[in-house]
Parts: structure tokens; sequence; C-alpha cells
């Protein structure tokens, strides 16, 4: 059985497998989104699939909408042609749950599938309709980046965010309608980022001559383009094989994920965790879909902000980097692996309920213990879920100054002694000791992606498992990294009365240079010296 529009009709085939089917009219679906297009999403990635998708096909089963959503890609586009169109813009979501069990089901909200090198023109027809609502976006943090694209003209653009303002400034022409451009992207302000990115191209366009001088005013306008903030959590690791066999054992074929020539995964299906979070600052100016009753919760901007940082900051995203960089230097290759360490379980506790919790921001909608005792107990430990230690630590120098630096200036604000940080110094010093690319028996392994490596590398040249470094010759080589606030959020050597931060990492990362073992060692003995 091939997954495609013709085989839904085989019910007894999905009931046996137990793959849920859409109970909407999908013919009714697409035939009335052509008519009157709401929702454009941009960005066919995994999460886009197992989140708003899924929150769309459930509005739809439950008849509170008719229109579906038309998806775009303007990065990959072999995505479309291979896990969308093949399959007739199904997907199969299947759901992990920590009890062991999974939940199934066919995602067929999806009317319109485009790669928007080829369909840019189709896509300029639907922002010129006045029923369009809201476009949101899941491009990545990346995505935003606009250096040497804004000489663009708007008659054809050619990068990825050149399009969207390009698509923007054909809804301007066509009556300057309103629409919510609504990133989800997992990036502080996002609302923010990609308005800016949107308004340094009206402003470009609009003093060369190139754009209708309404055009600028038109972005400005909140009553007529909004970009509200948004905070989004949910696991959605890539397709895993374990997963492409279940489904294969119940006769599907072509099940097959593939990794297209720019290095995505993708397949037609998706798997990914239960819980989820998506919060949008309620600023939509042409109405939007009822996805409130999909589990959305519409806020003002400072609670997305509260809730943003208290996640990022406090209860999930440090807990992740410390398990990242442990999981890597001990071995593990799962995080569900990893929570079966007491030693790291304490690590993430400690971080979060001991260090993080007193300074957390609470965001008034979302307990943030609640939050944590999620995390902690059922999401990370959930064993179905096939996330990598490995994954989590790209970037990981961009990270640090948001996932454990504000927690740090959280401290000074309030007049806490930093010194009292016993546990994020000991991850800091683990992400230096993970550097240098050897784990704690002693053997090399591959340092995940990060731009900031090569800079780092040479900083920690010349030191090595074993030797004997004093503590000068070691502070000389690492104050240049630990006083440097753009990783850290703070200079560490400022950090702390008695005993800095800077002076705390330089020790434990000493203790594990000792030799195989060390870090395990190390983080023990820290963990019982915290308790």
């Amino acid at each position: 059985m091939k997954l495609n529009y013709e085989s839904l009709k085989d019910k007894a085939f999905w009931e046996k497998a137990g793959i849920t089917l859409p109970r909407f009219n999908r013919e009714n679906m697409i035939t009335a989104t052509k008519i009157e297009p709401k929702w454009v999403h941009f960005g066919a990635g995994n999460i886009f699939r197992a989140f708003p998708a899924a929150m769309m096909q459930q509005l739809l089963d439950e008849n509170i909408e008719t229109t579906g959503i038309i998806v775009a890609e303007g990065y990959d586009g072999e995505i479309i042609d291979k896990s969308f169109t093949a399959f007739d813009n199904l997907t199969i979501l299947v759901t992990l749950k920590s009890d062991g069990s999974t939940d199934k089901k066919i995602i067929a909200s999806i009317a319109e599938s485009m790669r928007m090198d080829l369909a840019y023109a189709e896509l300029k027809k639907i922002f010129a309709s006045p029923s369009l609502q809201m476009a949101s976006f899941t491009i990545t943090e990346k995505g935003y980046n606009i250096m040497g694209e804004i000489k663009e003209e708007p008659s054809a653009p050619q990068s990825y965010l050149g399009r969207i303002a390009g698509l923007l400034y054909e809804r301007y022409r066509n009556g300057a309608n309103p629409i919510a451009m609504v990133s989800m992207d997992n990036c502080s302000h996002n609302g923010d980022i990609l308005f800016a990115a949107m308004e340094t191209f009206a402003k470009v366009w609009t003093e060369n001559g190139a754009a209708d001088k309404g055009f600028l005013a038109y972005i400005q306008d909140k009553n007529k383009v909004s970009f509200p903030w948004s905070m989004i959590d949910k696991i959605t690791p890539r397709p895993d094989d374990s997963v492409r066999d279940m489904l294969i054992s119940y006769g599907l074929e072509d099940m097959n994920g593939v990794i297209t020539s720019k290095n995505t995964y993708a397949a037609p299906f998706v798997n990914a965790e239960e819980t989820q979070y998506l919060i949008i600052e309620d600023t939509f100016p042409n109405g939007r879909p009822a996805l409130e009753k999909a589990g959305v919760m519409f806020t003002d901007k400072e609670t997305v902000d509260r809730v943003e940082k208290m996640k990022v900051c406090t209860c999930l995203n440090p807990l992740h980097t410390s398990l990242a960089v442990f999981g890597c230097l001990l071995g593990y290759t799962r995080i569900s692996e990893e929570m079966k360490d007491a030693d790291l379980v304490r690590l993430i506790e400690g971080i979060g309920y001991n260090e993080g919790l007193p300074v957390v921001t609470d965001p008034g909608i979302i307990k943030p213990r609640d939050f944590i005792d999620q995390v902690i107990k059922v999401r990370l430990p959930n064993p179905f879920m096939p996330d990598a230690p490995q994954r989590i630590a790209m970037d990981t120098s961009l990270k640090i100054p948001i996932r454990f630096g504000e927690t740090i200036k959280a401290y000074i604000e309030t007049g806490k002694n930093c010194s009292d940080l016993k546990l994020i110094p000991l991850v800091f010093a683990g992400w230096l000791r993970y550097l240098l690319g050897i784990d704690d028996k002693g053997d090399h392994f591959e340092v995940s992606p990060d731009p900031n490596y090569n800079t780092l590398a040479e900083a920690l040249a010349g030191i090595s498992l074993g030797m004997a470094a004093s503590k000068d010759e070691l502070h000389s080589k690492l104050k240049p990294i630990l006083s440097n606030s753009s990783y850290f959020g703070v200079d560490l050597y400022k950090a702390g009365s008695g005993k800095t931060l800077g002076e705390r990492v330089e020790e434990l990362f000493l203790q594990m240079l000792e030799g195989p073992g060390a870090v395990r060692s190390t983080l023990q003995k820290t963990l019982d010296f915290s308790a």
C-alpha cells in the first residue's frame, strides 16, 4: 500500500494498521482553500508537519475550519518533490509517547505544496487575495540572515526573505490588505526579527525607487501588517529508522527517508513527542483560524516574552545543553539513555530547580516548576524520542549566553551571589573539555558544527588530556574565552564575590584534564559538593 489520496479509500487497511484517517472532505477543503486562501506557511520541515499542520487537521476534523494550509519551501525544494507531492501532500504523523505507546494519524490539512523558486507567480496571486489572514514561518534562526540580499528588486527577488518581501509588496499593490506575519522560529523576539528584515527591504526599495513610497508605511503600520511574537516548543527529531520499519511492517511502501542535496532529512512520515506548546501574541489584523481550539495560547507580547525566557533560560534549553555536553563526553548517543544516568539527572535537576528557578521569569500562564517537572520526568526520558546529544551540541557557543548567561545576569541584578552557582560553571568547564574532542575514555570524537569552533580550538591549542598544566598556564589560555561576554553573557571573572565563576570554571576544567574518567569524577564531586 502506498501513501496517497487514492489509498485513503481503503479504510480497512488503515484501521488494521492503527492509523487514524482524516474525518473531513479533503476535496472540499482543497477547493475552498484555492477560492479563499487564509493561511500560507513557509518552511516545509518536520516541525511544520508535526505541529501547525496537525493543529489545522484537528480544526478541519471538528468542522471548525473549512480551509487548509498552503505550504511553500524556499530553501530546499527537494523536500516538496520527495516528501509532499510524491505522496499527494499527505503525511503520517507518529507521536511517540513516554509510556511506550504510539499515536498514528494521516495529516491531510495541506491543500497545496509549492517550491518557491518554481511557484512564485502563484504565491503572488495568493498574497494578492484579500482573504489571506496569515503567513507563518519555520525557516530556522539562520533563515533570517539578509546580508548581501537587500539590493534585489521587488519584481524578481532571488533570496528567501527577499521573495517574502516581494510577496508583501504584491499584497500592498493589490489593495494593501492586512495580514499577520507569524514567525514560529525558535529565536528571541522572532516577530521583531522578521519585521526588521521586511522593513530593511522596504526601505531600500522605496529609497531607490524600485517600490512605491507607500510600501514602507504599509510594512510599518501594525494595523496593516503585524509581526507577532511567538514561542514554540515541540521536540521533532529526524525521521527515525525504527518508525520507518514499523510502518513498513504494516505493508506500507516507499517509507524510506531521503537526505537531500542540502542535507535535509525528510520522509513521508514525521515522528515527534506528544508534549507541545505554541504561545502567540494575539495581533491578527485580518482575523485568524481558531487555533486556540487546537491548543494555541494567545496572549500579549509581554507574556510571550516571559514564556520564552522561562523555557529558554531555565526550564528546558539549559538542561538540553547540559545533557548535550556531558552526553558527548560520556559516550551517549540518545538523550533518553542519558536520563538513566543518575549523575546526569542530578545535574539537570540541580541546574533547573536549584539554580534556575530562584530567578525564573514566571509567565503566569504556565507554572515554571510544572514545566520543569514535565521536561525531566516525561519528555527527556521518553525512550521513543530518538534525539541525540550530538545534534543538540551544535552551535553551543551561540546558545550558552542565552541559556545560561541570562540566569547569571539575573543573579547579579537581584543581588544574589553568583558564587552560589556550582553546576552552571561545571557545564561551562564541561563545554571547554568537550571542545578538545576527546571523550572521558580518552578516545577522539567529532565535535558538532559550531561557527566559533575554529577560534575556540585555536585558543585551547596545546591543552591535552593528562597534561601537567599549571594554573597560571591554564589561566592565560582560558581568560580570553571566559572573559568574553559574547560566549557567556557576562565576563565570568566579574561574576561572583570571593571566588569568581571564571576561577571556578578554571578549577573544574583542570580537574577534568587529569586523565580518563576525570570528567565523571569531577561531575560526581561537584554534585556532592552542591547538594
